[in-house]
């Protein structure tokens, strides 16, 4: 048995990256951080990072514009979705985070107000779910847990308490490969456990019962590990949600109060995910598994029950009354096909259960369904949903096997003497009912299966009979006819049910043929399209008592308490989101569209597809931790509905607190109470100030006119930085609130979304060791190091990887060019001189070559292209360095004093947004300047000469075509083939220069001059007209070269007359 010492040793955190990278030397590190660590605390007392509005005093309230404030005063509001604190941070926090801080030093650099804050999140499940499971676990195993003994050694998986840290596909399963814990027999059963794998002492781990500690323990640790990182915040503006802020939460109900009043608001009975063990819907953020699935809703069909099969009526015999109707119930997404059912499924290994409805009626259907439809009003009262399965119980149970052959009435179909229930093995018994209905005329599986049960019904043990009934066209389509299925299989050659690919295919093409271009040529909407009759159907089924609307999740939902989901038709009040309030939703997707950058096409595609598909959304719960809704207080606001446009608040946050909980008075002497909500309207602009205002609130109306001079200085927010997987939830929320309750000119102007960060190639995870929080990274190779290999991970919506060997590899990197700035700006040789005239080549080509990359990493910085921007700013940058260097030593001439300056300032200036800390050493202890380099302003520099830099790229080129020439032979000769080339001898070189270019290139002089003077040196047409003038492989690179030459700046009479900018002889 382990006792909980052996547990705590086992699972010590360490554990969770022990299979990443191991350092050995650590001195040059050591040296870097030392200078890191230097400079926070220098930042951290000057409070340059504090930032703020032009005061009334300087600019008086209404005297001048949001726009013209801006304009004069330019600014920079960059956010990244706060964290929730149930654990400390890990490198995907940092991740995202990472591109709103080299926005935000970007943004210094170009000399606008930065303000980037950050808040706690704390609403919502997870928290009090893991503190009640503590409660639990101190109950059982005593203050300490040392009455703990590990009884589940060899017993099941554990079900561990979710952390934002994990970030499995199946985040209640700790699999793969077996961690230390693992391999002691240790399973992460109890709350107390992970807590332990945390990191937190088991003294204190008791404290965390109480919910309220987590909001006090986190959030410092977070402000920790981002001030280690070198982050640029404002932390007067911080705080946690939920009342345990009591400003944040009159901001959360004013903000509920306005939606409601906007009917954006509403209550209403429908469909939600819900947890029967919580007794409340389950959203994104209260779920471990299963984020992003929504209801799926079908149309139940009831096939009454004509005659059972023998095998069926043997097991039910006694159980049910003579005069019962029984009725299987298929789910369809189609009901406007059901004309054409020849026969119902079920599948053979499947256990199926009788369950009563009524005194009179019974249904057919596997548990799993009865367990949803038992929240829908079928098997309980809507006003007493049961919370356990057990409170669920079938009348009869019997395999999928003994009923088949039973002869059941399916409702619409033409075969009015019935049809009978035949076997498929490919029934699912985890989607819809276990029960499906067939339509072999629009279905491609059913067509299969039944062709497949006639040809061979002996095997099957059916009658042929039953799988021939007559097959009837339902549904006239323009590319498969009025037998869709039959056709598609023939057509794609589809043998057998076990042809599943082309099966999935076939049904897909099936179901958009006949549902967007069909027309039913059958039933009462003979002649209407499928579109518009299915409704129609639908509603005539349900009406005559043959149907009733049924769903379930359309995916595996676990909540954060680890209970199996379902779907609940209930009463609750929800956000109007979708196509019930089309104006709004309209809105929202024209703004997307139209005026709102995103920088990526994935991102702008993914926001316009979540806002068309996007329905009504539960704002509230009953359990959890938040603010309470203002109009009935027995709900919490939910996790996703009060943290939409808090953005807003981080405006004023330090006026009303100057701490997280609102204990602490902040710059103003403004208690909760005075936060009506007519005060929010006045601070957000949609409301005048007026003596009732003064007067009901109590604030003065220089306290007031300050509040909102800093909200509409600071808003509309520039920037909204998160993970992809906020796309679908958060990030249309998002929008959709701000739309409702700001004006126009405060709606966001971007959003900006990343992928998921991998490390060292692979899925970061703490069971198989490959994990990093952010402390464990900016410890292990400090805080630049770190930010230059988060740059260098990627930049778009697909997934990045932080790579270990990179961040080791900027440590030496880093260190030696600070070496060989703190040296060479001290060197006595080199050369000095006042005039320009005094350059040599070397220096023009060198000074040309750095104003081309400080233009060009502008652009890539204000693209928030980062990683290419880095490419610029350190990579390429040091390569010039190098060649300039090594250029003039093999020459014997030393480095001109003034370029070398200018180096390592424009050095330290281009990747500051990047490397803050090494960067700021640099400007201040080798350039000597007076004043941090987070006040310093982005390099003004001349244009590019294009000359120079033709002849810096031909200088280059043809050194690197020399020494690829002479490596060719040194490997030729080192393989022992025969060679004149002597790499020992005295080597000569000569250099010949064509006087006339090849003829075949002037057709595409005029190709290239042509399309330059319609103005268009388009890729697609231009390539294409290569293509089709036959020499597209020499032609092509000649073409893109041209192409430069004219897009770098040269004058296109010089590219044209084929003249080079620089004398190549010389």
């Amino acid at each position: 048995m382990a006792t909980v010492n052996t547990v705590s040793d086992a699972l010590d955190p360490t554990n969770a990256a022990r299979g990443t990278l191991k350092l050995e030397n650590t001195e040059k590190r050591d040296t870097l951080i030392a200078i890191e660590k230097r400079y926070q605390k220098s930042w951290q007392e000057s409070g340059v990072f504090n930032a703020s509005a032009p005061s009334t005093s300087e600019i008086p309230l209404g005297t001048i514009t949001p726009q013209e404030l801006h304009k004069k005063h330019p600014k920079y509001f960059g956010t990244f979705a706060f964290p929730y604190m149930n654990g400390t941070l890990h490198a995907g926090h940092s991740f995202t985070a990472s591109k709103n801080e080299y926005g935000a030093g970007f943004a210094r650099l170009q000399g606008k107000r930065v303000l980037f804050p950050l808040g706690f999140h704390c609403t919502g499940m997870p928290i009090k779910a893991c503190a009640d499971k503590l409660t639990d676990d101190v109950r059982k195993f005593g203050r300490y847990f040392e009455r703990y003994e590990d009884e589940q050694a060899d017993g099941e998986e554990a079900l561990p308490a979710p952390t934002q840290a994990e970030t499995k596909e199946d985040i209640t399963k700790f699999t793969s490969k077996k961690s230390k814990a693992a391999a002691k027999g240790v399973k992460l059963k109890y709350q107390f456990q992970i807590m332990l794998a945390l990191g937190i002492p088991r003294e204190e781990i008791h404290k965390f019962a109480d919910a309220k500690y987590w909001l006090e323990y986190f959030p410092p640790l977070c402000k920790r590990d981002l001030n280690n990182f070198g982050a640029r915040m404002d932390w007067r503006r911080s705080f946690v949600t939920t009342d345990a802020n009591p400003y944040y939460d009159t901001f959360v109900r004013w903000q509920m109060h306005r939606l409601k009043e906007l009917d954006k608001i509403q209550y209403g009975s429908r469909y939600t995910i819900y947890s029967p063990k919580d007794g409340q819907p389950c959203m994104d953020h209260d779920r471990t598994e299963g984020e992003g699935v929504a209801p799926q809703e079908y149309t139940a069909l009831k096939l009454k029950v004509k005659e059972w099969s023998p095998g069926a009526s043997k097991i039910l015999q006694g159980k049910l009354p003579d005069s019962a109707n029984v009725f299987f119930v298929p789910a369809t997404l189609r009901p406007e096909t059901m004309y054409g059912q020849t026969c119902c499924f079920v599948g053979p290994k499947i256990n199926y259960g009788v369950f009563k409805v009524s005194e009179q009626e019974y249904y057919v259907i596997t548990k799993r369904a009865a367990w949803n439809m038992a929240f829908q009003g079928t098997f309980f009262d809507n006003s007493q949903f049961p919370r356990d399965a057990s409170e669920l119980n079938p009348v009869a149970e019997l395999t999928g096997a003994s009923l088949v052959g039973t002869l059941v009435n399916a409702p619409l179909s033409v075969h009015k003497e019935g049809v009978r229930i035949l076997p498929m093995d490919t029934v699912s018994p985890t989607k819809g009912t276990g029960v499906v209905t067939s339509v072999p005329s629009d279905s491609p599986d059913d067509y299969a299966t039944v062709t497949d049960l006639a040809k061979k019904a002996d095997y099957y043990g059916i009658k042929r009979e039953w799988a021939e009934l007559e097959i009837v066209p339902i549904v006239e389509t323009p590319s498969y006819g009025n037998l869709a299925a039959p056709f598609l299989v023939k057509k794609m050659k589809i043998n057998s049910p076990k042809d599943t690919k082309q099966l999935a295919e076939a049904k897909d093409l099936a179901y958009k043929e006949g549902y967007y271009k069909g027309t039913m040529i059958i039933g009462d909407f003979k002649g209407e399209a499928v579109e518009v009759a299915k409704p129609k159907v639908k509603a005539q089924l349900i009406q005559n008592g043959d149907a009733f609307e049924y769903a379930e999740p359309n995916g595996h939902v676990v909540s954060r308490s680890a209970d199996e989901c379902v779907v609940a038709y209930l009463g609750q009040w929800f956000l109007n989101y979708g196509e019930n309030d089309p104006g709004w939703r309209d809105q929202v997707l024209e703004y997307v569209k139209n005026d709102m950058e995103t920088f990526s096409s994935e991102t702008q595609n993914s926001l316009e597809k979540n806002l068309e598909w996007l329905n009504r959304w539960a704002c509230a719960r009953t359990y959890g931790l938040g603010s309470k809704l203002p109009w009935e207080p027995k709900f919490l606001v939910e996790s996703l509905s009060d943290s939409t446009i808090y953005m807003s608040y981080y405006t004023i946050a330090h006026f009303l607190h100057s701490d997280n909980f609102g204990t602490q008075p902040g710059l103003f002497q403004v208690k909760p109470e005075q936060m009506i909500d007519e005060v929010w309207d006045y601070i957000f602009c949609r409301r005048d100030i007026s003596q009732d205002l003064l007067k009901s609130s109590g604030i003065s109306k220089a306290d007031l006119e300050a509040m909102r001079r800093e909200f509409e200085y600071w808003y509309p927010l520039d920037i909204r930085i998160s993970g992809k997987d906020l796309l679908p939830n958060h990030l249309t929320f998002f929008l959709y609130i701000h739309l409702a309750l700001f004006p126009p000119d405060f709606w966001p102007r971007s959003i900006r979304a990343n992928g998921h960060l991998m490390l060292n190639g692979e899925k970061m995870s703490k069971s198989t060791g490959n994990f990093l929080t952010l402390n464990d990274a900016v410890t292990k190779y400090g805080a630049d190091a770190t930010r230059i290999a988060l740059a260098d991970a990627g930049d778009g919506v697909e997934d990045a990887n932080f790579e270990e060997t990179v961040a080791n590899q900027i440590i030496l990197r880093m260190h030696t060019l600070k070496e060989w700035c703190e040296e060479t700006i001290r060197d006595p040789s080199l050369r000095t001189s006042s005039s320009d005239d005094d350059k040599n080549l070397w220096d023009r080509l060198f000074e040309n070559e750095m104003h081309t990359l400080v233009h060009a990493a502008y652009a890539q910085y204000e693209a928030t292209d980062y990683k290419v921007a880095l490419k610029s700013s350190l990579y390429d940058f040091t390569s010039t360095r190098d060649f300039y260097r090594e250029a003039l030593a093999a020459a014997a001439i030393p480095m001109h004093a003034s370029l070398v300056r200018k180096y390592i300032s424009l050095q330290a200036l281009l990747i500051s947004p990047i490397a803050p800390h090494w960067a700021d050493y640099i400007w201040q202890e080798i350039l000597g300047e007076r004043d941090t380099i987070q006040n310093a302003r982005w390099p003004e520099v001349p244009t590019a000469d294009p000359s120079l830099t033709a002849a810096y790229t031909y200088i280059r080129t043809t050194t690197s075509a020399i020494t690829s020439a002479e490596g060719a032979q040194v490997r030729k000769k080192s393989k022992g083939k025969t060679t004149s080339y002597d790499p020992e001898a005295p080597k000569r070189l000569t250099i010949y220069a064509a006087n006339a270019f090849p003829a075949w290139q002037e057709r595409y002089i005029e190709l290239v001059r042509s399309f330059h003077e319609k103005a268009s040196l388009e890729d697609k047409a231009l390539n294409a007209e290569v293509g089709r003038m036959g020499e597209g492989k020499k032609a092509m690179p000649f073409v893109q070269g041209l192409k430069r030459r004219i897009q770098g700046g040269e004058p296109a009479r010089d590219v044209f007359e084929r003249k080079l900018a620089f004398e190549e002889v010389e």
